[in-house]
């Protein structure tokens, strides 16, 4: 595996220099000051190409960009409203453009409204590490008593509705003000920080939008891109919804093995594959991950490995240490391994996959920092040191 590390550009606290103490030699990086829907010329990409380079010299390891995570579809292309053929032409602009720079893997998602989602920032752990968490009750407490949405007797229990209405007689102001930082604005290098209203009138462009319909959306959205990522030999890298479970009654249409299956034959290409995110399919209690890996492995072209701990619910999740979750990492590392040996054997161009340790508890020093949720460099570097610790048993 190419062992890579996800960095946020020139703004990001985790600066190169540290990146490359965490014996991580590949950066995975976008163009996040460029807001969704803008085209990437080729000039944008290679300054910050050599931004990289310019950090790199013969005494030290040199850092190489090898994804692009991610170049952001925008809502309208999801919804195939307003201005969203101009939008679908400068995404097909931006892909040639990052080809033209030599970065051949693109990652990007197809989620609603915003990315993953968590209901909290900062879960403390035993170890008085922080966390990344998803709470069930506490996202209906946002949805029920923030958002105020009706009708919500159709999606969740009365059990639930009776939890969560104790839950949020008990919360302050402050603990009101970190929900809503969580769910409308806690992600990293997030473009928008929705208010309450802009993020209803969202779900209100939505409404009208079924599963069905979002996923023949993505089809049309495959017809245009793919040709091009052909064109220029480029993978295209689809990431799982996160969590994989139905939200705010938004259509979530890459959660499932038979989501994968529908996307995969929608346009049957070398260049149409998948993000293999670990967490994020594994959040999802129904989801068998090495199900998942051993069933679209050829399509596999970047790997996130994270681990999660599904609580009592079944329903609600915090993002543990990489080896002590629910997925057996080793089990998971064996078939990545097992794998990019076959694709070795067969002459494929890319038998060495990049993969990043994704996310991290925030540790150590990091407390004391402002620094984007869930990318601390201590806490992922512990990731990757425990990632690469299997990685190099099973290769001997």
């Amino acid at each position: 595996m190419q062992l890579s590390f996800r960095w946020y550009g020139q703004k990001d606290p985790v600066k190169l220099t540290d990146i490359r103490q965490s014996n991580a030699e590949y950066i995975v990086t976008s163009l996040h000051h460029i807001p969704a829907g803008k085209k990437w010329s080729k000039y944008d990409v290679k300054k910050h190409l050599n931004f990289i380079k310019s950090h790199n010299n013969k005494y030290n390891i040199n850092l190489k960009w090898n994804v692009v995570e991610s170049i952001n579809v925008h809502n309208n292309i999801k919804l195939r409203n307003k201005n969203f053929r101009s939008l679908i032409n400068n995404y097909k602009d931006s892909i040639s453009n990052v080809a033209k720079n030599k970065i051949k893997i693109i990652c990007y998602n197809f989620m609603p409204i915003i990315d993953w989602t968590r209901t909290q920032l900062d879960y403390q752990l035993p170890t008085d590490g922080l966390a990344l968490r998803f709470n069930y009750i506490h996202f209906l407490v946002f949805e029920k008593y923030i958002l105020k949405n009706s009708n919500l007797e159709d999606r969740y229990e009365k059990k639930e509705l009776i939890s969560a209405e104790k839950i949020y007689k008990k919360m302050n102001a402050k603990d009101i003000k970190n929900l809503k930082i969580a769910i409308m604005g806690g992600l990293p290098a997030s473009e928008i920080k929705y208010t309450v209203n802009q993020f209803k009138n969202m779900l209100d462009a939505y409404k009208e939008i079924s599963p069905d319909q979002l996923k023949n959306n993505l089809k049309e959205f495959l017809k245009e891109i793919i040709p091009v990522a052909e064109d220029y030999n480029v993978k295209m890298v689809l990431h799982p919804d996160d969590p994989p479970i139905p939200l705010f009654g938004l259509p979530r249409i890459v959660s499932t093995i038979k989501d994968y299956n529908y996307i995969l034959k929608a346009y049957d290409s070398k260049s149409n594959g998948i993000t293999f995110c670990a967490g994020s399919l594994a959040s999802n209690i129904n989801n068998n991950v090495y199900e998942i890996f051993k069933t679209f492995k050829n399509k596999i072209n970047f790997i996130h490995l994270r681990n999660v701990k599904i609580e009592n619910d079944k329903k609600s999740f915090f993002e543990s240490n990489h080896l002590e979750g629910n997925i057996n990492f080793v089990k998971l590392i064996k078939m990545i391994l097992n794998e990019e040996k076959k694709r070795k054997d067969n002459g494929d161009e890319i038998s060495n996959i990049p993969m990043r340790p994704d996310h991290g508890h925030c540790l150590l020093d990091d407390k004391k920092k402002k620094l984007n949720p869930g990318y601390s460099a201590i806490g992922r570097m512990m990731g990757l040191s425990e990632l690469r610790g299997i990685i190099k048993s099973l290769q001997n």
